[in-house]
């Protein structure tokens, strides 16, 4: 609907809608075009109301009774989301660094921040969905056995759990990428991707997402897509598990070997392969100058329960969490 208009109505449409659906209550043209200067949009009172009467015949608002109010409908949120997907290019990579940026791991004190995700299960479906994690946990197919859980009502990360569900948080291999970032090591973010693993071993990626054109978590779309077998990685080393892809300064190498060793002993693992200067890491080169670095996705072990059939809503790079939170998934 919107995209019938021309680029400049569209942006006040879209800037009208934003407003709206960033209001708890509903608003009149006087302030809608109060707030419009903050999006540098200069419109009158008359002409938002002209606006608005025309967003009320698509469906895209609707007034309260005779005043002057409007609220944004289901219909104006979907308008919403597909017209602002544009401001999303990019978001996965930019997540990534601000996580990064906000992880504060101490290895040795075993205390600070460590990025993680979020996925949440039927309460029903609970029991057996950890059964189905087990091999994936045992086998080293994540970035760490360190998890919690949080029942209706509570908070993981960004994450409230919702009514007849539980949540399980996993460390994010983000925790990697903000140690490294913390040491002085910079990362350039790739890819997401399905890496197939062959004899126990990684042998090549077979499906990408490159992290600085997306708008959605790569391992969330693999996941609702079905298209890993995590399970059979894990019980017999033949399979697809969830992986990301980044690139390093090669002289920093022995600075990320450091850092790897402090991680592993905070129980932080998920590194599959480093590169070597001017060498493939599983048949994915890397640049002039750079290496290679392979990470598991967190959310491995959630794919084998996926796969299974079971239901679960995934919410990757949600938030932070204290460590001291944590505790190991054979507790559970």
């Amino acid at each position: 609907m919107i995209g019938q208009e021309t680029p400049e109505v569209e942006r006040k449409v879209v800037a009208i809608l934003k407003i709206l659906s960033d209001s708890p209550d509903p608003l009149g043209g006087r302030v809608i075009a109060r707030r419009l200067n903050a999006f540098g949009i200069d419109l009158g009172e008359r002409a938002v109301r002209y606006h608005l009467k025309l967003m009320d015949e698509r469906g895209l608002t609707c007034p309260m009774g005779t005043r002057d109010g409007r609220y944004i409908t289901q219909q104006g949120m979907e308008e919403l989301k597909c017209a602002l997907v544009r401001d999303r290019v990019g978001a996965i990579a930019a997540r990534i660094e601000l996580l990064a940026y906000q992880t504060s791991l101490d290895p040795e004190k075993l205390s600070g921040d460590v990025p993680i995700n979020v996925s949440l299960f039927r309460r029903e479906d609970f029991g057996d969905a950890i059964s189905l994690m087990k091999d994936a946990f045992r086998n080293g197919l994540c970035v760490s056995d360190l998890v919690a859980t949080a029942s209706e009502g509570e908070v993981l990360g960004e994450v409230t759990v919702p009514q007849d569900r539980i949540g399980l948080l996993t460390v994010s291999n983000v925790t990697i990428t903000g140690a490294l970032l913390k040491a002085g090591v910079p990362l350039d973010i790739k890819f997401g991707g399905v890496l197939q693993f062959r004899n126990n071993r990684p042998l090549r990626f077979v499906e990408l997402i490159e992290c600085s054109g997306c708008s959605i978590s790569p391992t969330e779309i693999f996941i609702a897509s079905r298209m890993t077998n995590v399970g059979e990685a894990a019980s017999s080393g033949e399979g697809k598990i969830l992986a990301h892809f980044h690139e390093l300064p090669s002289p920093c190498r022995p600075v990320v070997e450091t850092v790897i060793g402090r991680l592993n002993g905070a129980g932080i693992g998920g590194v599959i392969a480093l590169g070597k200067p001017n060498e493939m890491v599983c048949e994915m080169p890397a640049g002039i100058n750079k290496i290679g670095i392979i990470l598991h996705s967190g959310l491995n072990p959630v794919a084998s329960a996926a796969e299974a059939g079971i239901e679960v809503v995934n919410h990757a790079m949600s938030g932070v969490i204290d460590y001291r939170r944590l505790k190991r998934f054979h507790d559970l």
